[in-house]
């Protein structure tokens, strides 16, 4: 009886490590043989992954510098993953059928659809059943003599970019990884010889939309003008308190008998802020003209000094007032940051003005300038749309105007047909991308997504 039962468990005891033992050694049996295969000793018995339905194609919407490489998803019936990250294709190029070739790269797992270039092939579904791959150029060894290349020196390559109006041939590798250690792989080249012509595009498609919105402003902007036109006090501009505010500081200095300053920004003449200070400053200047008050602009830019100074002759002469023009009222102050801010704050402190412009594009000088320009009592409107120096102005100065409301300040001061109408168009496009915005976001959230796509690029 004691026999039997060392029997029975030994038998159980022992099967499992058999097993383990048989089954490791087959693995290695197997492994071996693999391994074997790819020396070529033997028929290969690692199952290559071919592409099918390989295209060569003329890369859309470009300046005909590029090529797409297509070939279908889940192509090989041997594979058993959607993709193969053993599985890489090596590209080579000529520009004659028969050679030579030329390596342009390696593609390796995971690879991109054609769904993933939206801007050439849109958003359909189907796109996402083929893989793409964008060929720009590619690798060509220098041209060297006999001798110069030393052994065991790399020869020197170019990088060569594809060039438009060209007929390219392409060429498939297939790689499949079947060791790491040391690394191997099994290499079939295709015998399929793609070719494709490089073409320029006209007309970017993928570009429709933003040629769409821009006529649609366009429209609406030369509409709101021709509106203007015929009726310049029919079209609503909501009050700028700033703006409405400066006829009473220009009065104010007219009875104090004190003059009124004007503060360029530090910006050149060629930006933005600065053409709206100047379009302000020409209405600043002719009021005070009007007044006959005394008015002085400083500058921190020889250049932005000159266009002032006609900028202002200018107005004198529309008021009726040549005479009262001192061109060295419109002065130099400095060309360095802190040293213009010294000077204007000088100029501040002894002269004691009524009223204070600061208008056009600031930095930290802006602190400087409208804390000094507080403490001698005048009344201080500025404009700006840098916003990281709004807040100064805000705290230090009895108006100012934000942002956009120093470009709208010419309209809204001259009431001018072609600046309203732009004003206007302007803010019906900025209500139009509010509601595409918040429509998108609604869609988008419901998981309709074709509304957005039509903005997309």
């Amino acid at each position: 009886m004691r026999n039997l039962f060392y029997l029975i468990f030994n038998f159980f005891l022992l099967t499992p490590c058999l097993l383990f033992v048989f089954t490791s050694v087959f693995t290695s049996v197997m492994t071996m043989t693999i391994t074997t295969t790819a020396r070529g000793e033997v028929d290969v018995l690692v199952p290559l992954t071919v592409p099918e339905g390989l295209q060569l194609i003329d890369k859309p919407n470009d300046n005909g510098q590029a090529l797409m490489l297509l070939w279908k998803k889940n192509s090989s019936a041997n594979s058993s993953a959607p993709e193969n990250d053993k599985i890489s294709y090596e590209i080579i190029i000529a520009e004659n059928q028969n050679g030579p070739f030329f390596p342009v790269g390696k593609i390796i797992a995971p690879f991109k659809t054609k769904y993933d270039f939206p801007q050439l092939f849109g958003y359909a579904k189907e796109n996402k059943e083929y893989y793409a791959f964008e060929i720009k150029g590619y690798t060509k060894p220098n041209e060297v003599k006999a001798g110069e290349v030393k052994e065991g020196e790399k020869p020197k390559t170019t990088d060569v970019l594809l060039s438009p109006n060209v007929t390219y041939y392409v060429k498939v590798k297939v790689l499949e990884e079947i060791s790491t250690t040391p690394l191997k792989f099994n290499e079939k080249e295709l015998n399929e010889v793609l070719s494709a012509t490089t073409k320029g595009n006209w007309f970017a498609t993928n570009k429709t939309n933003s040629v769409l919105i821009l006529i649609f402003l366009t429209v609406v902007i030369m509409l709101y003008i021709y509106w203007a036109q015929r009726n310049p006090h029919g079209l609503f501009i909501r009050k700028i308190a700033g703006l409405d505010a400066m006829d009473d500081a220009i009065g104010r200095a007219t009875e104090m008998g004190k003059m009124a300053l004007f503060v360029h920004g530090l910006r050149s003449v060629s930006d933005v802020p600065t053409i709206a200070a100047m379009n302000i400053l020409g209405r600043i200047a002719r009021k005070i003209a009007e007044f006959d008050a005394e008015l002085k602009v400083s500058h921190w830019d020889p250049i932005v000094q000159q266009v002032s100074q006609e900028t202002v002759k200018e107005a004198y002469i529309e008021a009726g007032r040549p005479d009262a023009y001192k061109e060295e009222n419109i002065f130099f102050a400095a060309g360095d940051q802190f040293s213009y801010a010294a000077a204007v704050e000088g100029v501040m402190v002894r002269e004691k003005p009524a009223a204070i412009f600061h208008f056009g594009y600031f930095y930290a000088e802006s602190l400087l300038l409208s804390e000094t320009g507080a403490q001698t009592g005048a009344i201080q409107i500025a404009g700006t749309d840098a916003f990281t120096q709004i807040p100064f102005f805000i705290t230090t100065c009895d108006y100012t105007l934000i942002g956009e409301e120093l470009y709208a300040a010419s309209a809204y001061l001259s009431r001018e047909p072609k600046l309203l109408g732009g004003i206007k168009g302007q803010d019906v496009g900025k209500v139009a991308i509010i509601a595409v915005l918040i429509l998108g976001t609604i869609f988008t959230t419901c998981g309709w997504e074709r509304f957005s796509q039509l903005f997309w690029p």
